[in-house]
């Protein structure tokens, strides 16, 4: 079987094409290309501009996948859309596109919880077989577990997400967008040698992070620091934080309350596995910490690149094609988006 995924929820606009072998072997992937929205230092992107970006570049990058997979329409079994959760109009726009592949192709859809989709890749590519899972991204912050043909969420973000998080300070910086915001904090966290003190916010198995933007935002502010980036930066005053310090500690704060809730859900549901997922997953800085605390444990971290980790039209091709095989299939009428579609929503019948 081959499904065409196409994905959507953000800034990011991927089309995959992944092939199931009939003898049941390695699926393999036959294309996965995507094209992104990138907005001005110091702004973020609308969902009007994010939805024009991908109405103007689903058909460009959909004949290039199936040029780069080396296959016709007819050789395409099902096509498979994000559903949810994330922003409207872009969501809007791809699910205009695979209703209109549907119709002139005459294939039939699959909508894609776009979370599943994360865990899905994540699974296939690392090989983990019953991981607790992080699923970090700029929209969402969930520690998951999967029991009963559902995904279970046992603790989340109680406001904006950690990508989100990282992503607005990188707007208080005037740090460029460009390959991605979150990336560009990484490198320069890499730069940072002094902590400063943050908020700490975690409650029970959930996490806050407005309020640890709101105070690091001020300090950027009281420092001078919140504005566009000088060359020779605080190069006479050791004790005032620079901007690397600035991010260093952003990262090591957050980062070590998602260490935190990770771990208890690992010794709640007896795991020696973590996952991590979602765009955030690709920070080397986190994947260390969490390889930290599970090898104390006795356990392993599984990561995929940047290929896989940041939103993908192949990881919607996989998902899809697990529930297509099952029978499942999303009706002309009923292929609607929500920004709202909770991972635990899915029945997951694929799963044992």
């Amino acid at each position: 079987m081959i499904a065409i995924g196409l994905e959507g929820s953000a800034n990011k606009l991927g089309v995959g094409i992944m092939l199931h072998p009939e003898d049941g072997s390695t699926p393999r992937v036959l294309a996965n290309i995507r094209h992104t929205y990138v907005s001005p230092p110091g702004e973020g992107f609308l969902p009007k501009d994010t939805a024009r970006h991908h109405r103007s570049w689903v058909v460009k990058l959909v004949k290039r996948a199936l040029r780069e997979a080396r296959i016709s329409v007819r050789d395409v079994d099902c096509i498979c859309f994000t559903k949810g959760p994330g922003m409207g109009a872009p969501l809007q726009s791809v699910a205009v596109a695979a209703r209109t592949l549907s119709l002139l192709w005459g294939k039939e859809l699959v909508g894609v919880n776009h979370c599943v989709g994360h865990i899905e890749m994540g699974r296939l590519i690392t090989g983990s077989t019953n991981p607790v899972v992080l699923y970090v991204s700029g929209g969402n912050t969930q520690v998951i577990a999967y029991s009963s043909q559902r995904y279970r969420i046992f603790g989340e973000t109680l406001d904006i997400a950690v990508g989100n998080c990282l992503d607005r300070f990188a707007r208080t910086l005037h740090i460029s967008n460009d390959p991605a915001p979150g990336y560009n904090i990484e490198q320069l966290a890499k730069k940072g040698k002094q902590l400063v003190d943050l908020p700490y916010t975690v409650k029970g198995m959930d996490c806050s992070f407005s309020g640890i933007l709101a105070a690091i935002d001020g300090l950027a502010a009281s420092y001078g620091l919140n504005g566009e980036e000088k060359e020779e930066e605080d190069a006479g005053d050791n004790s005032k934080p620079r901007r690397a310090d600035l991010c260093f500690s952003l990262q090591e704060t957050v980062f070590s309350m998602l260490v935190e809730i990770t771990e208890r859900a690992m010794a709640h549901v007896g795991s020696k596995e973590v996952l991590i997922v979602g765009g955030v997953g690709c920070n080397e800085r986190l994947q260390e910490m969490m390889g930290i605390m599970a090898r104390d444990r006795g356990g392993s971290v599984h990561a995929t690149d940047e290929r896989f980790c940041i939103d993908n039209g192949i990881m919607i091709a996989q998902a899809g094609l697990l529930a297509y095989k099952t029978g499942f299939r999303t009706p002309l009428k009923e292929s609607t988006c929500t920004q709202r579609f909770r991972t635990d929503d899915v029945f997951v019948k694929w799963r044992d």
